[in-house]
């Protein structure tokens, strides 16, 4: 498809002109500054036919495959990149959500529930009030109460998810509806808040017990969720995202994958895994085995991976850590699943060729999951393709435990839009209260992993945080140093890497994406300047102009969103 000039890139029909190649590209990129991923390799222009890229190099080396009919994106010097490849994201999720109350930039109550009442009043035939985003901070004493919302929405039930996905704050309708009442019990890994020292539910279902007012919500119909994902997928393309890796998935969810596959409408690379539940059995393996074996996997979409939570989060002090909690020094943290649990499910999924995916955000979680791969490995044959096994987030983590990613081969694969608050010398909030100034110093230490020899895989999380990579790479490279532990701040060209060739490494696709190269898939993005020189100074100063998937181009910046 052409593309109209926008931001100064000039897309037009080439003219032929002498004699012809054997095999004209349908695409070229010229006078940019392609960061192809690899080492000392440096041009200007790149060609693709079809899907795959035919040749990276020089303007004169591209203009030789130029036809009549080729496509021509003039770059003006703007930085090209291989397309990112987003490698934690619950992206069905995400995608829903567009159509939600956003509750995130929410900064005191009043502001949270003028929020509310607004999109209610906006919204008059919603059966429930559904959205996410709320974070601790406007709430006194740091957690919201049903009093709190019933005051913004009462003529029906209303379910908040908070920002982290981990809790859920309900209005006295919707406790209701789910019949939470003063005698029902926390569900094992959750836990119900409630009133003082009563037994009355405050609103705030944590961890598992979310799953109490989920049962009882109206589930959107499939072609809801199609419309949803298409929807998402134009916001990935708008943010130079062209693959995802999913960090959750059921069968169901896959059915509207595989479908909008076959109906031509995936311009999107998924990955996705599957999600274990504790209790997790033979039968369950065998189960999962047959949907790996039903899907028929292609450069659109695809399975191969597990995902398992070990633990929570800091701010609701469910993450498991090696010593209690500052705030709360009763308590360290309760895994989801004791050790050897743990081990006998990952070193079953192991011997059965799946990649482990492992939520682990306190630094006794992380142990946990290393020692379970470590096992694993040592009582099983390692699977043909590799394990690749990857510890998903890691917020603090034990100095010890810092070289084993690499020794183990183990990803680190973590979403640098959470590690904003690094960027403050003194970072304030539950985060870096419930933990202390040690662990909170030791957080997402993806510099000594990456020294340690360990891979890293940057992704966003969304929709608990923002899907833009520019943002993220934005926010990685603000990074400073806290206390006794080294600078954990990377390069541009490694938070780069951490969004494009160390994500393609992370679901097993180095040979096919996040370089450019002759050969593999043409999925990349212009950006609307050099972002190189000078780097970003901002998280709003550098916008993806262009994104191709495929050699298609499928997002262009409007010309009215130039600056």
């Amino acid at each position: 498809m052409a593309l109209a000039p926008a931001l100064g890139l000039a897309v037009a029909f080439a003219a032929s002109s002498g004699a012809q190649p054997r095999e004209l590209a349908d695409l070229v990129i010229v006078n940019g500054r392609v960061y192809t991923g690899a080492d000392g390799v440096a041009a200007d222009a790149v060609a693709t036919k079809g899907e795959r890229i035919v040749a990276v190099g020089t303007r004169a080396t591209v203009d030789a495959l130029k036809g009549p009919a080729t496509i021509v994106v003039d770059a003006k010097g703007a930085s090209v990149l291989p397309g990112f490849d987003d490698s934690h994201v619950h992206f069905l999720s995400g995608a829903q959500s567009l159509a939600e109350l956003d509750l995130s930039g929410a900064r005191t109550l009043d502001e949270v529930q003028q929020k509310i009442r607004a999109f209610a009043a906006a919204n008059p035939s919603a059966a429930w009030i559904r959205g996410r985003g709320w974070n601790y901070g406007p709430f006194p004493g740091g957690l919201p109460t049903t009093a709190q919302l019933d005051a913004a929405v009462a003529d029906r039930p209303a379910a908040l998810v908070c920002f982290d996905g981990h809790s859920t704050w309900v209005n006295s309708k919707a406790l209701a509806a789910a019949g939470i009442s003063t005698s029902t019990a926390d569900p094992p890994n959750g836990a119900i808040t409630r009133v003082g020292r009563t037994s009355e539910p405050e609103g705030l279902l944590k961890e598992s017990a979310q799953a109490l007012v989920r049962k009882v919500m109206p589930q959107p119909t499939k072609a809801e969720q199609r419309k949803a994902l298409s929807a998402g997928i134009a916001r990935a393309h708008q943010l130079g995202v062209t693959s995802i890796q999913n960090a959750s998935g059921n069968a169901e969810e896959f059915e509207i994958y595989e479908e909008a596959r076959a109906a031509g409408e995936l311009p999107l690379r998924v990955y996705s895994s599957l999600s274990v539940s504790p209790g997790f059995s033979e039968a369950d393996a065998d189960r999962f085995d047959e949907i790996r074996r039903k899907v028929k996997g292609d450069e659109r979409f695809k399975t191969g991976a597990v995902k398992l939570l070990v633990d929570g989060v800091i701010e609701t002090n469910t993450a498991v850590m090696l010593a209690p909690y500052v705030n709360d020094p009763a308590t360290s943290g309760v895994p989801n699943y004791p050790a050897p649990e743990l081990d006998r499910i990952v070193r079953l999924l192991d011997s059965r060729g799946w990649q482990i995916f492992v939520h682990a955000i306190g630094d006794g979680g992380v142990r946990m999951t290393l020692d379970a791969f470590e096992r694993a490995a040592k009582a099983n044959p390692a699977p043909a393709r590799g394990r690749r096994h990857r510890v998903e987030h890691l917020e603090t983590i034990d100095l010890a435990d810092v070289p084993r990613f690499g020794a183990l081969g183990v990803i680190a694969s973590m979403q640098p839009p959470h590690t904003r608050l690094m960027n403050n010398p003194e970072p304030k909030g539950q985060w870096a209260g419930n933990i202390g100034p040690d662990r909170q110093a030791r957080g997402w230490m993806w510099k000594g992993i990456a020294e340690g020899g360990g891979r890293l895989a940057f992704g966003s999380d969304w929709p608990v945080a923002s899907l833009d990579p520019l943002l993220g790479i934005w926010v990685g490279l603000n990074r400073i140093g806290h206390r006794d532990v080294p600078s954990q701040r990377l390069t541009l060209a490694q938070m780069i890497d951490g969004y494009t060739s160390g994500a393609a490494y992370a679901s097993f696709d180095e040979d096919r994406k996040g370089r450019l190269a002759t050969g593999l898939l043409a999925d990349m993005i212009v950006l609307d300047r050099d972002i190189f020189e000078p780097p970003p100074a901002g998280p709003d100063d550098v916008h993806v102009a262009v994104t191709i998937v495929g050699g298609q181009v499928v997002y262009r910046r409007a010309a009215s969103q130039a600056r």
